[in-house]
């Protein structure tokens, strides 16, 4: 097995390619609630979160690895091309840098909801294959990039970021239940649905930002789902 082989299947776990959707949720809640645009405001949250995203998807691998070896027997772990002890050490690797990141921001209240985050998480991924109403826990866990992005800057949380993540939670809910759909079906669809909806997860970002501040953030829309969708040619994500 190359080194090559062995990097991309750490790239596929992570759903590496799924970032821009959490980068422009990052990106909608921080002009929201603080009205501009700061590198310096919006990095801590950016990749901190993007450790938390990162962190998710490789421990949802580690949990689903029995049943991978099953049913889609090319993902990382049950090809061995990713070890499983290897996705548990970056997983706590990852949480713990997105935790350490946190550390910088001032207020407490960013930290107690980046660890109701993390709990989350690990709970949709340990019960998701049982629980039915699992689709509310990762809708859960997008509301919550809102939540801590908006804490980091202020404190609270503003209307217009409240409003922003419910939106983005019932979109989540919609492509959790059409993935469900699909996966029930005993072919995939011809379309890549799920890619489509995914990048539309920064689109509606974009379209909140224009309604919301000026009409020239639909662009950071496009830009962030043309991003992943460029991504999933190199790195496929779910």
């Amino acid at each position: 097995m190359t080194i090559w082989s062995t990097i991309r299947g750490y790239l596929e776990i992570c759903r590496i390619s799924n970032l821009p959707t959490v980068w422009t949720n990052v990106l909608c809640a921080f002009v929201l609630a603080s009205g501009g645009f700061s590198w310096q405001g919006f990095l801590v949250p950016a990749l901190s979160l993007s450790c938390y995203y990162l962190a998710g998807m490789c421990l949802n691998d580690v949990c689903d690895a029995a049943y991978d070896r099953i049913h889609r027997p090319a993902r990382p772990i049950p090809s061995g091309r990713v070890s499983h002890q290897g996705a548990l050490l970056l997983t706590a690797f990852l949480f713990a840098s997105g935790s350490a990141l946190l550390l910088a921001v001032p207020y407490r209240q960013t930290f107690y909801a980046a660890l109701l985050l993390i709990t989350v998480i690990v709970w949709y991924d340990l019960r998701h294959k049982q629980n039915p109403f699992s689709v509310l826990l990762m809708a859960s866990c997008r509301f919550l990039v809102f939540a801590v992005t908006s804490l980091s800057i202020s404190g609270s949380i503003a209307s217009p970021v409240l409003l922003a993540g419910l939106l983005q939670s019932a979109y989540v809910v919609c492509i959790s239940l059409v993935a469900r759909y699909e996966n029930s079906r005993t072919a995939p669809f011809t379309l890549q649905v799920i890619p489509l909806m995914l990048a539309g997860i920064c689109l509606l970002d974009g379209m909140i930002l224009a309604l919301y501040i000026h009409p020239v953030w639909l662009l950071t829309g496009f830009a962030g789902a043309f991003l992943m969708l460029a991504g999933q040619k190199l790195i496929k994500g779910d």
